[in-house]
């Protein structure tokens, strides 16, 4: 580890080829599972913005996310009247550990006599499905052959540590399912020779 603070984290890897460095990268920008807000339907909506509009800015919320739960869904409510600014700390979540992994990013202005009323449903995914189901950004610069300078920020759903674990942890996980379907067929080759 060179660096490491807040949601960003750089460190070397020595000794691994190029295609070792793009599998890391790829795979924790595009297979690591996080919540994002998929879904929502709107009760009462008076404000300036669409629907479609908002939901899709609910949709790119950063929402935290733990790896190793269970839930595949969290349903998060939220009902505000003006005149105010709506935060994403007021959107009310079913579940105390899957919420706006920040208080302060503004939804919209609702003006005197607008409301707002809404029930999202969060889901886990990854980012090959969708953009907002990216854990962060990953990227590495070539130092000489074999040796890589990484650099991760979180989206802020988890830690880079975190996410970066996570995304090796799959990569062991496919190489294990691939070896033994390599064992199967090799063993299926046996039976028919």
């Amino acid at each position: 580890m060179t660096y490491e603070k807040d949601n960003k984290l750089e460190f070397s890897v020595k000794g691994a080829p190029v295609a070792f460095a793009n599998l890391l990268r790829r795979y924790s920008i595009g297979n690591v599972p996080v919540f994002a807000i998929d879904r929502v339907t709107f009760y009462e909506n008076s404000s300036s913005l669409f629907d479609e509009y908002l939901a899709h800015r609910l949709g790119q919320l950063p929402l935290l996310s733990e790896t190793g739960r269970a839930t595949d869904e969290v349903v998060l409510t939220l009902d505000a009247e003006g005149p105010s600014t709506v935060y994403s700390k007021e959107l009310k979540s079913m579940d105390s550990k899957i919420k706006s992994s920040l208080d302060n990013i503004p939804l919209l202005k609702l003006l005197e006599g607008q409301n707002l009323r809404l029930e999202a449903k969060a889901r886990r995914g990854i980012g090959k499905e969708h953009g907002k189901f990216q854990a962060g950004l990953v990227s590495y610069e070539l130092v000489k052959e074999g040796e890589f300078k990484f650099k991760a920020e979180s989206y802020m759903q988890l830690e880079p540590r975190a996410y970066l674990s996570k995304a090796a942890d799959l990569i062991v996980e496919k190489c294990d399912e691939f070896e033994e379907k390599l064992s199967d067929v090799k063993k299926e080759k046996g039976e028919k020779e």
